[in-house]
């Protein structure tokens, strides 16, 4: 089955503006992704009103930082190894597990609880709470699609790659902060009926 004409149009566009303006190509594709994974996650969460907000949360988290933080991650790798050091890949590989998952993920969850219009406290606790699960769950689940996407794709098209994963990931986020922000409001109720 070929692509048609069009199709070929729009993805030649598309790369080009990727070479042309990469950061902010990248940026807008993050925000487009991540706003379209929140919205999907309420969607399976089985939500009759949308939560616009966390949408909104997303999609300028992606905007922000989505794009320009991970491209210039990237960009440092590249530079930082060399194409000729030996296990070039396993240093990358061990700096985006070990450097980026975390930092991003704090990154991530503190920015993702502000946008949300929560307070600074709010988004500390929340923090708190998830940070570590999720590292954790980010290097067991993650770590595969990182090393094929740091072998196999193009430093172009890294974190466009990483982007289209984390559209899964996102989901997995979203849900599993809405449950944390369900049981902290039914916690809420509880203490205020006594």
């Amino acid at each position: 089955m070929s692509l048609s004409k069009p199709v070929y149009s729009l993805l030649g566009v598309y790369l080009e503006q990727l070479f042309n303006h990469p950061v902010r190509t990248k940026s807008i594709t993050s925000s487009v992704l991540a706003a379209s994974a929140n919205y999907t996650a309420q969607r399976i969460a089985g939500h009759k009103k949308i939560n616009q907000e966390s949408v909104i949360a997303y999609g300028l988290f992606g905007l922000i930082f989505g794009g320009s933080v991970p491209h210039y991650f990237y960009q440092t790798v590249e530079r930082l190894f060399r194409h000729d050091l030996k296990f070039r890949r396993l240093f990358q590989f061990l700096s985006e597990r070990l450097v980026f998952a975390p930092f991003y993920q704090l990154l991530s969850l503190y920015f993702l609880s502000i946008f949300e219009m929560n307070s600074h406290e709010v988004a500390v606790a929340n923090l708190k709470k998830l940070y570590w699960p999720l590292l954790r769950t980010n290097w067991q689940y993650l770590s595969i699609p990182v090393i094929i996407n740091m072998t196999y794709v193009p430093p172009m098209l890294r974190t466009v790659t990483m982007s289209i994963v984390s559209f899964i990931w996102v989901v997995y986020i979203a849900q599993w902060r809405r449950r944390l922000q369900d049981k902290q409001a039914g916690g809420a109720d509880g203490k205020n009926t006594k």
